[in-house]
């Protein structure tokens, strides 16, 4: 195929899996309009959400990104952007799914990751949002004992003073005592990541929805209407019938407002759900999502990932890269992170690779399927 033709035959990508940020001063890649049954008009809109390059650095590592996904394997990415669809990435554990999420957002500019960890305890709301109705609780009680405190409650009330006289006058030039506004709700209502996510941002955010599989059985059939409408309640601000509050977010100190207790996004978000492959999903569940089994890397790659890491290969990597292709090979459940434990470790100074020291090295690439 010539360069021409390969050109034309992927202009419709939007992501490249280079993992290089947009340049100073260049906007960010254009996405392409969502299909008419995937558009969504949820208000307000929220400002653009914050970077976190530490935590990019941290799962990427610096330098430029070793390519690790195969052409058909950009393509699936790609297809879930045109599509608004979330990715289901499964892979043996270790293998860098959760890190696609970093080199999606870091590549689009989308700004910071929205993680949610999944264990056999998480329900739909844990992702939502959260309700710390005890303090609210509290901070109702000390709000009223301070009126009580510092304020003629037949005043506060409105009504006649003690006797059925008037309201206590004030000396002259004196103003009356101020009443502080109760404890809004919206104080003590945070939006969980996947809540967040769902707020009406003109771009959308990425969310990671990590190890699924070890989730209870029901919720990945409880997030089917939200990942499908794009949007969800907070019954404690339908309840209170209010108008407008304003949140927490899962963003470090970021606050939105929502409307009516409902909250709907406007870019629907960049969803990537990983799997160790612990157990099937339910049909309903998959059909809403584009699969994507990531291979592990190969031995060319493995290196490329130590020195992106490391910023160097140290004397004695490419030893430990073919033990751990090998076990790979041969049936073993290996992680890139012990590779790369093992690594650092034997750049430590004075550390000898060979006796004790070459158990310790085969302890840090032992097989994880043995479940010890």
């Amino acid at each position: 195929m010539s360069a021409h033709e390969q050109t034309a035959r992927d202009g419709w990508r939007v992501f490249e899996a280079t993992g290089f940020p947009p340049g100073p001063g260049d906007p960010p890649p254009s996405l392409p309009a969502p299909p008419p049954w995937r558009r969504f008009d949820g208000s307000p809109v929220q400002p653009p959400p914050p970077d976190d390059e530490t935590a990019a650095l941290r799962r990427l590592g610096p330098g430029d990104t070793i390519p690790q996904l195969a052409s058909d394997e950009i393509d699936v990415v790609n297809a879930a952007l045109v599509l608004r669809r979330p990715l289901l990435v499964t892979g043996p554990p270790g293998i860098g799914k959760s890190s696609l999420a970093y080199l999606i957002a870091r590549e689009l500019g989308l700004g910071r990751v929205l993680e949610w960890s999944v264990v056999s305890r998480t329900v739909l709301r844990d992702g939502l949002y959260t309700h710390d109705a005890m303090g609210r609780a509290q901070a109702i009680a000390a709000w009223q004992a301070g009126l009580g405190g510092g304020t003629d409650p037949s005043a506060t009330a409105g009504g006649g003073g003690v006797g059925g006289e008037g309201p206590r006058a004030e000396p002259d030039g004196a103003r009356p005592p101020r009443r502080e506004a109760p404890p809004a709700l919206g104080d003590f209502l945070t939006l969980g990541p996947l809540g967040t996510a769902l707020l009406p941002y003109e771009r959308p955010r990425v969310l990671l929805i990590d190890e699924l599989d070890k989730s209870d059985i029901d919720l990945p059939n409880d997030l089917l209407h939200v990942l499908e409408n794009g949007s969800y309640e907070v019954p404690e601000l339908v309840r209170a019938a209010t108008a407008s509050a304003r949140v927490h977010t899962a963003d470090p100190g970021g606050r939105a407002v929502v409307l009516h207790g409902r909250v709907e996004c406007r870019a629907f978000p960049v969803v990537l759900i990983t799997s160790n492959g612990e157990r099937e999903f339910p049909a309903a569940f998959r059909r809403r999502c584009l699969p994507l089994e990531m291979r592990t890397p190969t031995r060319e790659q493995l290196l490329a990932i130590v020195e992106r890491h490391l910023t160097t290969r140290p004397e004695g990597t490419e030893a430990l890269v073919d033990l751990f292709v090998q076990g790979v090979q041969g049936g073993e459940t290996h992680a890139l992170d012990q590779l790369l434990n093992a690594v650092q470790l034997t750049t430590a100074g004075g550390f000898q690779a060979d006796g004790d020291g070459r158990k310790l090295v085969e302890l840090l690439l032992r097989d994880l399927a043995k479940g010890r």
